[in-house]
């Protein structure tokens, strides 16, 4: 984000609802677009750069959830799903493919707008949060790898690494707290919240894309205890 009002991508097929959400995102001076074509959607995103989109998932002559995979395919956009589905699988699919948040049609604006909000931080917090130096505020530091919860960065190898912000608050959770085996229930709660409505395999998902980023490293690794959980296990007392 910067000085200008952030950018929202209202794409939806149903013109009352977007333009609904169009009148509440202008009262909360953000700055919206519509796209009701579902073909017109990733271009928009690619070329307009929106700061964040609010997806229905379900658009007619569509796959369902199609959109959302080329989004998170092509770009790094955060995406907010609303949606008249009210089934508990939907909301785990469309999580599990990367959606930041979920919503059930119709919302509550005054929510609407805290859950943007809560997602910009997560996305943005360079921008809001002081001071933005990596080994500020709330980080913790192994060799090879710093995690700053305050930036939302991470720093591996001397290389920064993007991760989406589940990802990093699972990484930065479990390393705050090396050697200590936590359960995928303690984690789907403690980093989800009591409410979510998905089940312990989105902490696997998470925990895959964390592995697949973060190679075998001779100073610590990310666990799988057997029957039990994970844990952020550190091989060496270089750790700081």
């Amino acid at each position: 984000m910067t000085e200008q009002q952030p950018k929202i991508l209202i794409a939806d097929s149903d013109d009352s609802s977007s333009q609904l959400t169009a009148f509440h995102l202008t009262q909360a001076l953000y700055d919206s677009r519509i796209v009701a074509e579902a073909d017109r959607v990733l271009p928009e995103c690619l070329t307009e750069s929106p700061d964040l989109v609010l997806l229905d998932p379900i658009f007619p002559g569509k796959e369902p959830f199609r959109i959302l995979q080329d989004l998170r395919l092509a770009t790094e956009v955060p995406v907010i799903l609303l949606s008249s589905a009210y089934d508990v699988g939907d909301r785990i699919q469309g999580l599990d493919l990367g959606a930041d948040d979920y919503m059930a049609k119709p919302y509550d604006a005054r929510e609407l707008l805290s859950r943007i909000r809560a997602v910009l931080r997560r996305y943005h917090p360079a921008e809001e949060k002081q001071p933005t130096d990596i080994e500020s505020g709330e980080f913790v530091k192994y060799p090879e790898l710093i995690i700053s919860l305050t930036n939302y960065s991470v720093l591996y190898q001397g290389e920064t690494i993007e991760l989406p912000p589940k990802e990093l608050e699972l990484l930065y959770f479990l390393a705050s707290s090396p050697n200590q085996v936590f359960s995928r229930e303690q984690l789907l709660d403690r980093l989800w919240g009591f409410d979510y409505a998905g089940d312990t395999r989105t902490v696997d998902v998470h925990i895959k894309r964390l592995r697949e980023k973060f190679k075998a490293n001779r100073y610590w690794a990310i666990k799988t205890v057997w029957g039990v959980g994970y844990k952020f296990e550190v091989k060496a007392k270089e750790s700081a």
